[in-house]
């Protein structure tokens, strides 16, 4: 890996102002870029399989206590078919992603995950929320080859405000990566910028935790929270919470895109629909300008996709249609990349396996040293 920036250069981009200093990390994360994991854009085909979630999260529309949210959750049959149209699309990858869901049991996930590969070859990313090692294991070695799970913040008692825990267990997301990391997912995490409460030494924190974890996708999105939330409840202009606190806004998620790149040269990166969403004009091109070099097509059907409203507005972003695929690989073409072929893995040590002959036997090994 390339040599680090420090806890201090970190923190003083954080607080950059300047627009002429800001192009020269816009620059060097670009160069980062290209030359670590080259020019082209990978396609991940977003599927979002299931709006219902165990979790009272403060901010996500799909938070438990949300009542006003009809629920959803895809059969199948509908997964498949959505992974169908990533391949006629090109696309290397479907992303299944949903609420912690208890309903999405540990069988229908695996036997879902074997359909994907039977009928499409394509790699299989699944973002679940907090699962048992079971569940892990039994869905690595059905095919899945990547799990996401954001740590949202490395700042625990932040984490422990905005992520209230199930009963009397307290997650720890970062135990839960390397776990995952161990069972062979390529492992994927990612933060919220500007959240309330989070300070710039927490967030310059959270770039070096990018490293410590030696992450295969990092996912940053700017703060936007579901007005049905306790967080969604705060006026825009609120009063600092703390001293230090970091702002929302699009200007900020770009730095940390920026600063990852640089401190994780080899990772995957997507531009988020997120910063789609803030910034509707260029959110997208600017944040793979800036270090990002994948993006997530929305294939949910549209019927669910308007229900899956972590945020608003989210559903009018992503959604692919034949012009907006068209305008997608026209922007590409314009920045002077170009869509990715294959899965697109980062791994640096070996290409992602095509076979599973291995997976079974292993899986037992790989379980015992993640427990």
């Amino acid at each position: 890996m390339t040599n680090p920036l420090t806890h201090a250069e970190i923190l003083g981009w954080l607080m950059e102002e300047d627009h002429g200093r800001l192009e020269s990390l816009w620059t060097r994360a670009d160069q980062t870029r290209r030359a670590h994991v080259g020019d082209d854009v990978h396609l991940r085909g977003l599927i979002e399989v299931s709006s219902f979630c165990r979790r009272q999260c403060a901010y996500c529309g799909l938070r438990a206590g949300n009542r006003g949210l009809a629920r959803y959750r895809m059969e199948m049959g509908e997964i498949v078919g959505a992974a169908r149209q990533a391949l006629s699309l090109g696309f290397g990858t479907v992303v299944l992603q949903g609420g912690e869901d208890p309903g999405l049991r540990k069988d229908f996930v695996t036997d879902t995950i074997r359909a994907i590969k039977a009928e499409t070859g394509l790699a299989v990313t699944l973002s679940l929320g907090e699962r048992s090692m079971e569940e892990l294991g039994a869905w690595r070695a059905a095919g899945a080859d990547r799990y996401l799970l954001r740590f949202e913040t490395s700042d625990r008692s932040l984490f422990d405000m905005i992520h209230p825990g199930v009963g009397r267990a307290r997650a720890d997301r970062i135990g839960a990566l390397k776990q995952i990391k161990r069972l062979g997912y390529e492992t994927g995490s990612g933060v919220r910028v500007g959240l309330p409460g989070q300070t710039y030494e927490s967030l310059a924190r959270d770039i070096e935790l990018f490293r410590e974890l030696d992450l295969d996708m990092i996912g940053i999105g700017p703060f936007i929270p579901h007005k049905d939330t306790p967080l969604g409840q705060l006026p825009a202009e609120h009063e600092l919470l703390v001293q230090g606190e970091v702002p929302r806004g699009a200007m900020m998620a770009y730095k940390v895109v920026a600063l990852a790149r640089r401190m994780c040269p080899h990772a995957n990166m997507p531009a988020t629909t997120a910063l789609a969403t803030i910034n509707k004009v260029d959110g997208r091109e600017l944040a793979l300008q800036r270090g990002a070099n994948v993006v997530m097509p929305n294939l949910t059907p549209p019927k669910y996709r308007k229900l899956y409203e972590i945020y608003p507005d989210k559903a009018n972003v992503d959604a692919v249609t034949a012009g907006a695929n068209d305008a997608l690989h026209d922007m590409l073409k314009r920045l002077g990349r170009r869509a990715g072929a294959g899965p697109g893995s980062a791994r640096r040590d070996a290409p992602m396996p095509s076979g599973r002959e291995n997976e079974e036997k292993n899986l037992t090994t790989n379980l015992k040293e993640a427990a």
